[in-house]
């Protein structure tokens, strides 16, 4: 039951983060499908939920905002985009290696960018973690300890 309590339920995301083509669109499905399969999220000094996230753009920011499942505000945190200027390049640059990679299937390279694409995916997730640590704890998994 607790575990239920600190769950996100829903995931949106407002017109500037969606999907320009449908292959975007299809990955954006699939990162908010496993998210909202696999997470933890404890908005921090708030009793629980579950949680609807919408996520927007603002300026430079990203805008997390985060109500209860039935509408109620919890809060409102603002993630600077400029720190992960290099990992967005990066990964446009593994996309576009991919796209070369699939006209000319060879398993060794398109496992190792596979490879680099999770580094970065890492990387990533390391660093929201650490700008959202001021508000909300999020995790991946099922067996992680609520605080």
């Amino acid at each position: 039951m607790i575990a239920a309590m600190f769950r996100l339920c829903d995931v949106s995301l407002d017109g500037s983060l969606c999907g320009r083509n449908l292959h975007l669109q299809r990955e954006q499905a699939i990162a908010i499908d496993d998210l909202l399969e696999y997470n933890t999220f404890v908005p921090l000094g708030h009793e629980g939920g579950p949680y609807r996230l919408s996520l927007s753009l603002t300026d430079a920011d990203l805008a997390l905002h985060i109500s209860t499942a039935q509408g109620a505000h919890v809060v409102t945190h603002y993630v600077s985009l400029t720190s992960f200027h290099r990992i967005f390049k990066d990964y446009f640059l593994i996309c576009q290696s991919y796209n070369f990679a699939v006209t000319r299937p060879h398993t060794q390279r398109l496992e190792a960018i596979d490879m680099r694409r999770r580094s970065v995916h890492d990387s990533a997730s390391e660093l929201l973690r650490e700008q959202l640590a001021p508000q909300v704890t999020p995790c991946l998994s099922n067996d992680v300890s609520i605080p």
